[in-house]
């Protein structure tokens, strides 16, 4: 792999983020065989986050406005600006929830393209929980469940199966407020009616996004982003409501000056934490982590090869199965007859 300064952008239902990051070879701890080559990892060198809150748009009009889409194009040069500055080379650009919702999705693309000179693409929920998932795994291994609870989807992978449930922080705010009431339970239950969880329940989860970066900071208090500081923190529920509790208690205008709630985000997280405590008592465990990779991660690490599909079992109706036993008595009877 190339230790050349590569970049991604995920552009999102609440923000943007630019990542600019390298190649680097593991520490000398992690290399379990002496005289092999180190492995890679990718190592975090500038990460930018800017809220654009294209779901605000999708929620009310199903539409990014013009002047939604003149502040993303905006973002979008300051980013190029970065990667130019820097020469970094930019691999993928990625566009989720909100623009796989927008009607005008061709016009909004168009506007990004000429600001950053490179075209973005929509990519599928389930797409966006893989490299999520894969982004987790290269740093803290296999047999885990990652959450990725963005402004309009949420997204959920054990490696095996993923699934994208279209519930997201911002999406909470416009129907229910900054602090959901009553109708919160209702919402909840009509929510996971369709939603199996099967095989990820009772696995070590990472939360990853917005709200998991948040709600680190506001945790231990950091004022500003630190990744190493955040990456792998493991909290429980009991902290979750404590920090829910905190920060429901604050004024609009204190909630904002906590860590990590600056930029618009003091108005959504409530929610998101809501929605986070239900999604972990679902899966069934106490505690989890927060990971600071996400998709923009997931998308400059080479594709991993498909599982082969296993062969499905053929199923035999009971009467098949009757008259196939009946045959082999009937036979068997006449070979000893014989």
């Amino acid at each position: 792999m190339d230790n050349k300064l590569q970049a991604t952008i995920d552009i999102g239902s609440l923000s943007c983020i630019l990542l600019i990051a390298a190649f680097e070879d593991a520490p000398a701890s992690e290399t379990t065989e002496t005289g092999t080559e180190p492995r890679q990892i990718l190592v975090p060198k500038l990460q930018k986050v800017k809220i654009c809150r294209l779901g605000e748009d999708i929620y009310e009009h199903g539409r990014i406005s013009e002047k939604r889409i003149e502040e993303l194009a905006s973002v979008m040069t300051s980013f190029r600006m970065d990667l130019h500055a820097l020469g970094a080379d930019l691999k993928a650009v990625a566009m989720t929830e909100a623009m796989r919702r927008a009607e005008n999705q061709e016009e909004v693309i168009d506007a990004v393209e000429k600001a950053l000179w490179f075209r973005p693409r929509i990519i599928s929920g389930e797409e966006e929980g893989k490299l999520t998932y894969r982004s987790v795994k290269e740093w803290h291994g296999s047999d885990i469940v990652t959450i990725d609870i963005g402004g309009g989807s949420t997204e959920l992978s054990n490696g095996e199966t993923t699934f994208s449930i279209p519930v997201g922080a911002l999406k909470m705010f416009k129907a229910m407020g900054p602090i959901p009431g009553p109708e919160y339970k209702k919402f909840v239950k009509e929510t996971f009616k369709e939603v199996s969880f099967k095989g990820m329940t009772k696995k070590p989860v990472y939360l990853i996004g917005g709200t998991g970066t948040a709600l680190a900071m506001v945790f231990l208090d950091k004022p500003q982003f630190d990744y190493k500081a955040i990456e792998g923190l493991e909290m429980s529920i009991s902290d979750l409501d404590a920090v829910t509790t905190r920060i429901s208690n604050l004024s609009k205008e204190l909630r904002a000056m906590l860590p990590g709630l600056e930029n618009g985000r003091s108005d959504v997280i409530i929610c998101g934490l809501f929605w986070l405590k239900s999604l972990l008592e679902k899966l069934r465990v106490e505690t989890f982590r927060i990971s600071t990779a996400g998709i923009r991660f997931g998308l400059l690490y080479p594709p991993e090869p498909e599982p082969e599909a296993k062969p499905k079992a053929k199923r035999v109706p009971p009467w098949m199965k009757k008259k196939e036993e009946n045959s082999a008595a009937s036979a068997a009877e006449g070979a000893e007859g014989a």
